[in-house]
């Protein structure tokens, strides 16, 4: 895995797993890393579930001292309205955190439309393989769960590029560690992970 930079003091860890900086997730670590130059202090993140984009924000605004609205679409817009103009007229940065960006939300007070669609949006994008791998390893050792040196590669292999589909695969292979008490192989794997129609079975597969 190629790990970029983190370009400025970021935490070691702010729960019990780090933020892994892959090509899915870094141009918004870039974009956050420089937030004194932008010219307006208020940014859009988006990303999908269980991205680490709430994480991530949570460390930007420890580091910078910005505020923080995790999902921006569901909150009250004159709340929204006033803390972007904060923003701006203090220059003390926001970070707004949602689902889908700003134009695609519900927005029916004018003046907010117009500020959210001047406003900077980046994305986390969907894991690469380096990141898919990565949050294997990651979370089963943070589970304590024993797994083979091969199993996160072959599991990175087979199952969904998403989010949800690693931190499902996790559960079961948990799940598999704790009724066997011993290492988690790639035969033990597999049955774990078909029984949870994480991957699919299939009597080819070598």
């Amino acid at each position: 895995m190629t790990q970029i930079a983190l370009p400025f003091d970021w935490p070691a860890a702010e729960t019990e797993q780090d933020f892994i900086v892959t090509p899915a997730n870094a141009h918004a670590v870039r974009h956050f890393g420089h937030w004194s130059l932008w010219p307006l202090m208020v940014t859009v993140l988006t990303g999908p579930r269980k991205s680490g984009r709430s994480f991530l924000g949570r460390i930007f605004a420890a580091r910078s001292g910005a505020a923080l609205i995790d999902g921006g679409e569901r909150a009250d817009q004159e709340e929204l309205f006033h803390a972007w103009n904060r923003a701006v007229s203090d220059r003390r940065p926001l970070l707004i955190i949602a689902d889908a960006p700003a134009a695609e939300w519900d927005i029916t007070l004018p003046d907010l439309r117009s500020r959210l669609a001047a406003t900077p949006h980046v994305a986390i994008g969907e894991p690469d393989d380096a990141l898919v791998k990565a949050l294997l390893e990651r979370l089963m050792a943070s589970r304590g769960i024993p797994f083979a040196a091969d199993l996160p590669e072959w599991i990175a292999h087979r199952i969904e590029r998403s989010y949800v589909a690693i931190h499902r695969a996790v559960d079961a292979l948990d799940q598999a560690a704790w009724a066997r008490k011993r290492k988690i192989a790639v035969s033990s794997a597999r049955e774990a992970l078909i029984a949870a129609n994480v991957i699919e079975d299939s009597s080819n597969e070598g």
